[in-house]
Order: C-alpha cells, then sequence, then structure tokens
C-alpha cells in the first residue's frame, strides 16, 4: 500500500526526534557497511544468502527514515519565558 503525502500533510516532530532518527540512520548505514565487509569471510552459501539480506534490510530501513525526515518538518523550540 502506498500512501501520497502533500507537503502540507507533512509530520511535524521535535528536534530530539529527528536528532534520535539521525542517529539510527548513521547506526544502520555504519553496520551495513560493517557487516558487508564481513560477507568476504563467510562460506557457507545459506549464511551468506542471510547475511546480504540483513545488509539490503539495514539500508532499506536507513533509506525509509532519510525519506521520513525529507516529510517531516521539525517544530521550532519554544521561547524561553525571561523569569
Amino acid at each position: 500500500m502506498s500512501v501520497s503525502l502533500s507537503a502540507s500533510d507533512a509530520m511535524e516532530i521535535s528536534p530530539r526526534f529527528r536528532q534520535t532518527v539521525e542517529e539510527r540512520i548513521a547506526r544502520l548505514e555504519r553496520d551495513a557497511a560493517t557487516d558487508e565487509l564481513n560477507l568476504a569471510a563467510l562460506v557457507h552459501p545459506d549464511h551468506i544468502r542471510r547475511h546480504s539480506k540483513l545488509v539490503a534490510m539495514q539500508r532499506a530501513e536507513a533509506l525509509r527514515m532519510r525519506i521520513f525526515l525529507d516529510r517531516a518538518r521539525t517544530r521550532l523550540p519554544r521561547p524561553m519565558l525571561e523569569l
């Protein structure tokens, strides 16, 4: 099922949540790169297949999260009140 969002339908997220998602994307991409390098050490064909699928899923999840961030607006922090 594909959902099309217009610019007015964009979600608004907090700066802290955006940072958390960005950190998760970086971790997924770093892990995918490391796991891809480790493929050369694997011998069993089924293990290679499963490990390759893991790398593909890590990259797909990172892409999905990047698309989410591209569509989301970051909420501006609330102004600090002077006491």
